[in-house]
């Protein structure tokens, strides 16, 4: 998920200030490694992950490297070519990368609310989404650990949002037609001046 989900406000939410060009650079380079949309293993459910070795412990330190450097609050396994039931997600920049492996939402509150989400897989992508407001989720950490994650708010939604990764779901599957027309619309448009750029 995108560093830029954006809380539910009255205002238009002012413009992130310019990155730094070392940060750009590491950006860039991380987002390279991100899958797109149209790369049909984003429409695919991912597998569960059935061995808890250091292959899966490298794969979970590779994917937070690259999130945080993409900046990043969230990113799911088939995002970077991997079918495996793996995230990782940081809702604050000083808070740990957490580790979920074979996520399952064992409770969500009825109450719901409506925000504006990105995705790392569709850059420039903005798109309101309706998810909970609070999760109970039960995973293993990259060793085997069982993890119980009681989740409200923007934490609730980063979970929702790459687990449903791991269901080939994306966040254009869960707006309005509107809102999909509109985004595929800014998507040609930013693909299109980036290719007449280059």
């Amino acid at each position: 998920m995108a560093d830029d989900v954006v809380e539910p406000t009255e205002h238009e939410p002012e413009a992130p200030p310019p990155l730094d060009p070392e940060v750009r650079a590491r950006r860039q380079a991380a987002m390279r490694h991100v899958r797109r949309l149209g790369d049909p293993i984003l429409k695919t459910k991912a597998r569960p992950v059935e061995r808890f070795d250091d292959e899966l412990r490298e794969e979970v330190a590779r994917m937070a490297a690259l999130m945080h450097d993409a900046l990043g609050i969230g990113l799911a396994a088939p995002q970077v070519g991997i079918s495996h039931r793996v995230l990782v997600y940081r809702v604050e920049p000083d808070s740990p990368i957490v580790a979920l492996v074979n996520p399952a939402v064992e409770w969500s509150s009825r109450d719901e609310e409506i925000a504006e989400e990105g995705c790392l897989s569709l850059p420039l992508i903005h798109v309101e989404v309706e998810r909970p407001v609070a999760v109970l989720v039960r995973a293993r950490d990259e060793h085997g650990d069982e993890l119980v994650i009681e989740a409200t708010g923007l934490e609730a939604r980063v979970i929702q949002h790459e687990i449903d990764h791991l269901d080939g779901v994306l966040i254009l599957d869960r707006t309005t037609r509107e809102q999909r027309k509109a985004a595929m619309r800014a998507l040609r448009e930013a693909e299109q001046s980036a290719a007449s750029a280059a």
